[in-house]
């Protein structure tokens, strides 16, 4: 609908970033309601693979070879990782220029399109490289869900699952109780998922945008979850089954620490499952490898590794002050490999 998106653009030039899955499904009839602008489009390969510098480049190279000038939009046109690498980009060139983000996976419309975290990955680590950039405008349309792989659609569940934990045990219980139609797509009830989620976040990320304290409640199990997806290969594992088996190790943790119960941590287990998303230990990785690289997260501050761990459903702690034990216990549980 062009008066959705046509009043978020001042300029007259438009770049689309999108992906080759989208752009066969959507791409067109973004551009039919884009119709009175100069709209350029650049199609990339899918997959957290290409997310890194070299595609950052590529980017950089169509917006130069328009060119784009200040004034441009660019549109961000996928899931999280294109969101993540048009963001950057558009942060980047020219100092910054307006975006636009249009989430298609479950994954982006509750999590990476809000908050304003942008970024590519690096061999050495995940998101290192990126900026805090806010969009002009974030629309979310729920029917671009029924197109989605099951396996993305799942993973995107362990962000909306993730804000139960952190701070909303009401919505945990709602998700508990409400599954069988989330995963059935019923559009009330996932427009409600999508709401809650982005209003969770968006209550953290207005307390902290540049994740000084509280913003960092938001990486339950990602400094886990980031390091399976470096160590597998990004792209081996989607990220939010790293995140899902990341929350499962942080709650275990937690209960190694004597602050969780076995009947919090079972709960986690049985809705993430439910999700056919992974909580038992993989082979897929090794224990002191995933150590290794938990080191160079960006929530490492003065050679001291911040984590976030729980003391039961909903009540999520930025936390410095635990058992190194109970991470090695936690780790060679885990990570059988």
């Amino acid at each position: 609908n062009p008066s959705e998106i046509l009043p978020w653009i001042s300029g007259n030039q438009v770049l689309i970033v999108t992906n080759e899955i989208v752009a066969p499904l959507y791409l067109d009839a973004l551009k039919t309601s884009l119709e009175e602008k100069e709209v350029v489009d650049l199609i990339l390969r899918d997959g957290e693979s290409t997310k890194n510098l070299s595609t950052a480049e590529k980017i950089f190279d169509r917006m130069l070879q328009i060119p784009l000038d200040r004034t441009a939009t660019v549109v961000a046109l996928g899931g999280g990782v294109i969101g993540d690498m048009a963001g950057f980009t558009a942060a980047c060139y020219q100092r910054g220029i307006p975006f636009i983000q249009i989430p298609t996976t479950l994954l982006s419309q509750v999590d990476s399109s809000v908050g304003g975290k942008t970024g590519v990955n690096h061999p050495k680590g995940k998101n290192m490289i990126g900026a805090f950039y806010q969009p002009q405008r974030v629309l979310i349309d729920i029917s671009v869900l029924s197109t989605l792989e099951p396996a993305q659609f799942s993973s995107g569940m362990a962000e909306v699952i993730k804000y139960g934990l952190i701070n909303d045990p009401e919505f945990f219980g709602w998700l508990e109780n409400n599954l069988e139609p989330v995963l059935l797509l019923n559009p009330e009830v996932l427009e409600y998922l999508i709401e809650q989620s982005c209003l969770n976040k968006a209550r953290i990320v207005e307390l902290d945008e540049r994740e000084g304290g509280v913003r960092a409640l938001l990486n339950l199990g990602h400094t886990f979850g980031h390091a399976i997806e470096t160590a597998t290969g990004y792209g081996a594992w989607l990220h939010g089954e790293g995140v899902a088996l990341g929350m499962v190790m942080a709650m275990y943790m937690s209960m190694e620490q004597g602050w969780v119960e076995r009947a919090d941590y079972d709960r986690a287990c049985k809705l993430i499952e439910r999700c056919n998303l992974p909580v038992n230990p993989s082979a897929d990785f090794g224990a002191r490898e995933l150590k290794k690289l938990m080191g160079l997260d960006k929530k490492v501050q003065a050679g001291n590794l911040r984590l976030i761990l729980s003391r039961g459903i909903g009540k999520a702690f930025v936390c410095d002050d635990y058992d190194e034990e109970a991470l090695d216990k936690t780790l060679a549980y885990f990570a059988i490999g």
